[in-house]
């Protein structure tokens, strides 16, 4: 059997797409069979801790790898988990488990756009959208404005966690950011998650009405930049 590097550029192009195509199948059906039922479930966080207490000590690693694979799987909505972790485990630990989470998947997915390129990641994103994107081809904005956007509620990261391989920008750098850039947003929704499972139900609207204030304005400074940015 001939190695992958001595086909063909035409052959290589086939089996490339043919994989990415597989693996755009199986996010369909991971998304349709298990996260459409795990968000049911996330979104009864008594019967979600429920279930993670009854897995012991693995309650943590399961919780950890379902926020990776939402992650990964950007069709999935990453804010029940949120919530959930933050009613499960308490704000400080749900707060470190989800951003290990978000860690792992986005490290998943900047690996996998390294190793295919545009021939991937045009599959879950449109070219329209990424060529909005024009900090990303500037090394001197580049760091410091995913480190703002990812900060901000509201703004677009499923988008930016798959645009970023196509950077300059290495593994470390998007390690760090992912994880500290993250945490605003996150702690919104864990410190949520945890007042309702303290059945503090006034600080738990605040918080939702507070977050979607911010989420608001993030998007608008979102938009007028990538307006600005693409004129």
């Amino acid at each position: 059997m001939k190695k992958y590097e001595q086909l063909s550029q035409k052959q290589q192009k086939i089996i490339l797409i043919f994989f990415i195509l597989l693996f755009a199948a199986n996010m369909l059906l991971v998304s349709y069979f298990v996260g459409k039922p795990l968000i049911q479930y996330a979104r009864q966080p008594e019967l979600f801790k429920a279930w993670i207490d009854s897995h012991g000590i693995w309650g943590k690693l399961i919780y950890v790898l379902i926020v990776a694979l939402q992650v990964i799987v950007a069709m999935i909505p990453g804010e029940p988990f949120e919530i959930a972790g933050g009613y499960c485990f308490e704000l400080l630990e749900g707060t470190l488990l989800c951003l290990a989470g978000i860690v792992l998947g986005s490290v998943i997915i900047f690996a996998f756009v390294r190793r295919f390129g545009h021939y991937f990641i045009e599959i879950f994103v449109k070219r329209e959208q990424l060529e909005k994107l024009e900090f990303l081809k500037d090394p001197s904005k580049l760091n410091s404005i995913t480190f703002l956007i990812f900060a901000i509620p509201g703004t677009p990261k499923d988008l930016l966690t798959y645009a970023v391989g196509l950077t300059e920008m290495d593994i470390k750098t998007w390690i760090l950011i992912s994880f500290f850039a993250r945490i605003p947003s996150v702690i919104t929704s864990t410190y949520a998650g945890y007042t309702l499972g303290e059945k503090n139900y006034v600080m738990t609207a605040l918080i939702f009405v507070v977050t979607m204030v911010i989420s608001i304005i993030g998007v608008i400074i979102y938009n007028r930049r990538s307006n600005k940015e693409s004129a």
